[in-house]
Protein backbone atom coordinates (compact mmCIF):
# COMPACT_ATOMS: atom_id res chain seq x y z
CA UNK A 1 0.00 0.00 0.00
CA UNK A 2 0.90 3.55 -0.80
CA UNK A 3 2.26 5.52 2.07
CA UNK A 4 -0.67 8.05 2.90
CA UNK A 5 1.91 11.32 3.11
CA UNK A 6 3.63 10.04 -0.47
CA UNK A 7 0.03 9.81 -1.60
CA UNK A 8 -0.95 13.88 -0.66
CA UNK A 9 2.25 14.38 -1.80
CA UNK A 10 1.70 16.17 -5.43
CA UNK A 11 3.36 18.51 -7.14
CA UNK A 12 3.37 20.33 -10.30
CA UNK A 13 5.69 20.26 -12.93
CA UNK A 14 6.18 23.03 -15.95
CA UNK A 15 2.91 21.76 -17.84
CA UNK A 16 0.54 21.39 -15.14
CA UNK A 17 1.08 17.64 -14.99
CA UNK A 18 1.09 16.52 -10.73
CA UNK A 19 3.64 14.53 -10.34
CA UNK A 20 2.67 10.69 -8.20
CA UNK A 21 2.47 7.18 -8.91
CA UNK A 22 1.77 5.63 -12.31
CA UNK A 23 0.85 2.62 -13.97
CA UNK A 24 1.81 1.98 -17.69
CA UNK A 25 -0.62 0.59 -19.98
CA UNK A 26 0.78 -0.80 -23.29
CA UNK A 27 -1.41 -2.78 -25.82
CA UNK A 28 -0.53 -4.32 -29.13
CA UNK A 29 -3.45 -5.88 -31.94
CA UNK A 30 -1.39 -9.51 -32.73
CA UNK A 31 0.86 -11.77 -31.56
CA UNK A 32 3.68 -10.58 -33.85
CA UNK A 33 3.70 -7.42 -32.33
CA UNK A 34 5.48 -6.72 -29.44
CA UNK A 35 4.77 -3.56 -26.82
CA UNK A 36 8.84 -3.21 -26.00
CA UNK A 37 8.67 0.41 -27.92
CA UNK A 38 5.67 1.28 -25.87
CA UNK A 39 7.12 0.00 -22.64
CA UNK A 40 10.45 1.67 -23.68
CA UNK A 41 8.78 5.09 -24.79
CA UNK A 42 6.64 5.32 -21.56
CA UNK A 43 9.22 4.48 -19.06
CA UNK A 44 11.13 7.38 -20.67
CA UNK A 45 8.36 9.74 -20.23
CA UNK A 46 7.92 8.85 -16.70
CA UNK A 47 11.69 9.40 -15.48
CA UNK A 48 11.56 12.95 -17.48
CA UNK A 49 8.60 13.95 -15.31
CA UNK A 50 9.37 12.12 -11.72
CA UNK A 51 6.87 9.98 -11.89
CA UNK A 52 7.15 7.12 -9.94
CA UNK A 53 5.79 3.90 -12.01
CA UNK A 54 3.85 1.13 -9.79
CA UNK A 55 3.56 -1.04 -12.57
CA UNK A 56 3.75 -2.13 -16.27
CA UNK A 57 0.64 -3.61 -17.75
CA UNK A 58 1.12 -5.02 -21.10
CA UNK A 59 -1.83 -7.24 -23.15
CA UNK A 60 -1.89 -8.45 -26.72
CA UNK A 61 -5.81 -7.64 -27.98
CA UNK A 62 -7.95 -5.95 -30.75
CA UNK A 63 -9.17 -2.08 -30.00
CA UNK A 64 -12.42 -3.24 -30.36
CA UNK A 65 -12.14 -6.59 -27.56
CA UNK A 66 -14.30 -6.19 -24.43
CA UNK A 67 -12.22 -8.18 -22.24
CA UNK A 68 -9.03 -6.68 -21.63
CA UNK A 69 -7.50 -8.52 -18.27
CA UNK A 70 -4.57 -6.17 -17.44
CA UNK A 71 -6.75 -3.10 -18.72
CA UNK A 72 -9.04 -4.08 -15.58
CA UNK A 73 -6.21 -4.70 -13.56
CA UNK A 74 -5.26 -0.96 -13.91
CA UNK A 75 -8.67 0.01 -13.37
CA UNK A 76 -8.84 -1.84 -10.29
CA UNK A 77 -5.51 0.12 -9.00
CA UNK A 78 -6.98 3.33 -9.78
CA UNK A 79 -10.83 2.41 -8.01
CA UNK A 80 -8.08 1.53 -5.44
CA UNK A 81 -6.51 4.64 -5.21
CA UNK A 82 -2.93 3.64 -5.39
CA UNK A 83 -2.17 5.75 -8.36
CA UNK A 84 -2.59 8.81 -9.45
CA UNK A 85 -2.71 8.25 -13.30
CA UNK A 86 -2.47 6.00 -16.42
CA UNK A 87 0.47 6.33 -18.56
CA UNK A 88 -0.29 5.53 -22.36
CA UNK A 89 1.47 6.28 -25.81
CA UNK A 90 -1.77 7.47 -27.06
CA UNK A 91 -5.27 7.05 -26.50
CA UNK A 92 -6.36 4.34 -29.19
CA UNK A 93 -4.25 2.38 -27.17
CA UNK A 94 -6.59 2.88 -24.02
CA UNK A 95 -9.76 3.17 -25.26
CA UNK A 96 -12.13 0.72 -27.63
CA UNK A 97 -14.20 3.59 -28.88
CA UNK A 98 -14.94 7.16 -27.92
CA UNK A 99 -18.13 5.82 -26.08
CA UNK A 100 -15.42 3.63 -23.86
CA UNK A 101 -12.75 6.48 -23.43
CA UNK A 102 -15.36 8.94 -21.66
CA UNK A 103 -16.85 6.19 -20.02
CA UNK A 104 -13.52 4.62 -18.51
CA UNK A 105 -12.81 9.18 -18.52
CA UNK A 106 -15.72 9.34 -16.12
CA UNK A 107 -15.06 6.59 -13.83
CA UNK A 108 -11.33 7.39 -13.36
CA UNK A 109 -12.43 10.83 -12.60
CA UNK A 110 -14.58 9.75 -10.16
CA UNK A 111 -11.48 8.14 -8.70
CA UNK A 112 -9.29 10.81 -8.95
CA UNK A 113 -6.88 9.42 -11.73
CA UNK A 114 -5.99 11.22 -14.91
CA UNK A 115 -4.80 9.25 -18.27
CA UNK A 116 -2.09 10.62 -19.39
CA UNK A 117 -0.99 9.99 -23.23
CA UNK A 118 2.66 10.32 -24.64
CA UNK A 119 1.33 13.11 -26.84
CA UNK A 120 1.06 15.05 -24.63
CA UNK A 121 -2.58 14.80 -24.10
CA UNK A 122 -3.64 14.83 -20.58
CA UNK A 123 -7.33 14.11 -19.07
CA UNK A 124 -7.74 15.22 -15.79
CA UNK A 125 -11.20 16.38 -16.00
CA UNK A 126 -10.77 18.41 -12.66
CA UNK A 127 -9.61 20.98 -15.17
CA UNK A 128 -11.40 23.58 -17.65
CA UNK A 129 -9.70 22.01 -20.47
CA UNK A 130 -10.16 18.54 -19.24
CA UNK A 131 -13.55 19.06 -18.86
CA UNK A 132 -14.17 20.55 -22.40
CA UNK A 133 -12.31 17.59 -23.93
CA UNK A 134 -14.67 15.30 -22.36
CA UNK A 135 -17.63 16.96 -23.61
CA UNK A 136 -16.37 17.14 -27.24
CA UNK A 137 -15.64 13.79 -26.74
CA UNK A 138 -19.12 12.70 -25.38
CA UNK A 139 -20.27 14.67 -28.12
CA UNK A 140 -18.18 12.69 -30.61
CA UNK A 141 -19.42 9.42 -28.73
CA UNK A 142 -23.31 10.02 -29.21
CA UNK A 143 -22.68 10.61 -32.92
CA UNK A 144 -20.75 7.09 -33.30
CA UNK A 145 -24.17 5.57 -31.60
CA UNK A 146 -26.29 7.26 -34.42
CA UNK A 147 -23.95 6.56 -37.13
CA UNK A 148 -24.15 2.97 -36.14
CA UNK A 149 -27.71 2.81 -35.57
CA UNK A 150 -28.40 4.68 -39.14
CA UNK A 151 -25.91 1.80 -40.53
CA UNK A 152 -27.85 -1.10 -39.16
CA UNK A 153 -31.12 0.67 -39.97
CA UNK A 154 -29.94 0.78 -43.63
CA UNK A 155 -28.20 -2.61 -43.88
CA UNK A 156 -31.56 -4.35 -42.88
CA UNK A 157 -33.83 -2.15 -45.08
CA UNK A 158 -31.22 -3.53 -47.96
CA UNK A 159 -31.37 -7.07 -46.44
CA UNK A 160 -35.04 -7.59 -46.44
CA UNK A 161 -35.63 -5.76 -50.00
CA UNK A 162 -32.90 -8.57 -51.52
CA UNK A 163 -34.94 -11.43 -49.62
CA UNK A 164 -32.85 -12.05 -47.25
CA UNK A 165 -34.95 -14.38 -44.05
CA UNK A 166 -33.21 -12.17 -40.75
CA UNK A 167 -32.79 -13.51 -37.85
CA UNK A 168 -32.13 -17.05 -36.81
CA UNK A 169 -34.86 -19.76 -38.89
CA UNK A 170 -37.81 -21.46 -36.43
CA UNK A 171 -36.11 -24.77 -35.31
CA UNK A 172 -32.30 -24.34 -36.49
CA UNK A 173 -29.87 -24.33 -33.61
CA UNK A 174 -26.18 -23.21 -33.44
CA UNK A 175 -24.83 -26.32 -33.69
CA UNK A 176 -26.27 -26.99 -37.29
CA UNK A 177 -24.30 -25.01 -38.64
CA UNK A 178 -21.48 -27.13 -37.57
CA UNK A 179 -23.15 -30.27 -38.04
CA UNK A 180 -21.79 -31.48 -41.56
CA UNK A 181 -17.86 -30.51 -40.21
CA UNK A 182 -18.98 -32.73 -36.86
CA UNK A 183 -20.28 -35.44 -39.79
CA UNK A 184 -17.10 -35.71 -42.02
CA UNK A 185 -14.73 -35.75 -39.10
CA UNK A 186 -17.29 -38.81 -37.41
CA UNK A 187 -16.73 -40.35 -41.01
CA UNK A 188 -12.93 -40.04 -40.50
CA UNK A 189 -13.22 -42.53 -37.35
CA UNK A 190 -12.55 -39.58 -34.61
CA UNK A 191 -14.04 -40.24 -31.27
CA UNK A 192 -16.58 -37.87 -29.86
CA UNK A 193 -14.59 -36.07 -27.79
CA UNK A 194 -11.63 -34.97 -30.25
CA UNK A 195 -14.66 -33.92 -32.69
CA UNK A 196 -16.17 -31.60 -29.72
CA UNK A 197 -12.58 -29.89 -29.43
CA UNK A 198 -12.74 -29.34 -33.08
CA UNK A 199 -15.38 -27.92 -33.47
CA UNK A 200 -16.03 -26.02 -30.05
CA UNK A 201 -19.05 -27.94 -29.42
CA UNK A 202 -19.94 -30.25 -26.08
CA UNK A 203 -19.27 -34.13 -26.20
CA UNK A 204 -22.80 -34.72 -25.69
CA UNK A 205 -23.60 -32.18 -28.11
CA UNK A 206 -21.45 -33.91 -31.15
CA UNK A 207 -23.52 -37.44 -30.10
CA UNK A 208 -26.53 -35.66 -30.47
CA UNK A 209 -25.90 -34.61 -34.25
CA UNK A 210 -24.26 -38.31 -35.02
CA UNK A 211 -27.47 -39.51 -33.68
CA UNK A 212 -29.95 -37.53 -35.58
CA UNK A 213 -28.13 -38.23 -39.10
CA UNK A 214 -27.94 -41.95 -38.34
CA UNK A 215 -31.45 -41.94 -37.57
CA UNK A 216 -32.54 -39.78 -40.51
Amino acid sequence: MICPKIRAFRSYVSKGVYLGHVAVYCRVSTDDQSCGRQERDLREFAKRADHHIVGVFKETASGAKNDRIERKKVMALAQAREIDAILVTELSRWGRSTQDLVQTLDDLHSWKVSVLAQTGLSFDLSTASGKLMRTIMAGLAEFERDLIRERVKSGLVAAKAKGVVLGRQVGQRPSDKKAKKVLSLHGEGLSYRLIARNVGLSKNTVMEIVRREAAA
